[in-house]
């Protein structure tokens, strides 16, 4: 992977959309940045922390697919956050708002790099639904960027607070000696809550029970058919 982070990041990524960029041309913009990250062409800006390859681990044929399967919730996790962070920095009229995201977003698009060189060596693949996961995430960010600086920032530490706990449950789940896959997971996870604090810190209101609810059901279907599918 190469050092550019070149679906989202320069010098211009959060500065204030031109007027002009609010119509067609954000709209092919931002399917040219759907189209990388579903053709795994996300380029991490920072180190892999598992370090180079230096020979597998003995996993089993069992633990192997397990942690493959574990991997790919984490791939598809990741997927959705860059589509909903992205939707909602597209409608979001704050500038510092709108830099925050873009700032999370861009950290997410490490992990979609980790997690797919991950994959790569599990000698598995990304779910085949990314695309339908990545237009949900983005219709929802499209929504809730409409709904206010608070909101924005109440969904934005709401999901983070939901892949906390996810990646917290794979780093009981992993194989013992998937040492590789549970550094990029405590990585994820450290990222993932450094998100959620910065959000509470600058105001995230809390979202209605109904809403959390319904994420985290769209969640439970979401990482119980990535694993397989």
């Amino acid at each position: 992977m190469a050092n550019s982070r070149a679906i989202e990041t320069g010098p211009d990524a959060a500065a204030p959309l031109p007027r002009k960029m609010r119509g067609l041309d954000a709209v092919l913009a931002e399917a040219g940045r759907a189209l990388q990250v579903l053709a795994g062409a996300a380029q991490a800006g920072r180190p892999n922390p598992a370090g180079r390859l230096r020979g597998e681990s003995s996993l089993s044929d069992a633990e192997r697919r397990h942690a493959a399967g574990l991997m790919r919730v984490n791939h598809v996790g990741e997927v959705c956050a860059q589509a909903l962070y992205r939707g909602q920095a597209m409608m979001c009229d704050d500038p510092a708002t709108r830099k925050l995201l873009l700032d999370a977003a861009s950290e997410e698009v490490d992990h979609l790099a980790w997690c797919r060189e991950r994959l790569d060596e599990l000698q598995s693949r990304p779910s085949y639904l990314n695309p339908f996961w990545y237009a949900g995430s983005f219709a929802l960010g499209l929504a809730a960027g409409r709904a206010g600086t608070a909101r924005n920032l109440g969904f934005m530490a709401e999901t983070e607070a939901q892949v906390e706990q996810h990646l917290d449950g794979h780093l009981t789940q992993l194989p013992a000696g998937d040492e590789r896959s549970r550094r990029i997971v405590e990585q994820m996870r450290t990222d993932e809550i450094g998100h959620r604090t910065t959000a509470q810190r600058e105001g995230a209101q809390r979202l209605p029970l109904p809403i959390r609810l319904g994420m985290r059901v769209m969640s439970k279907v979401m990482t119980t058919t990535a694993y397989r599918i």
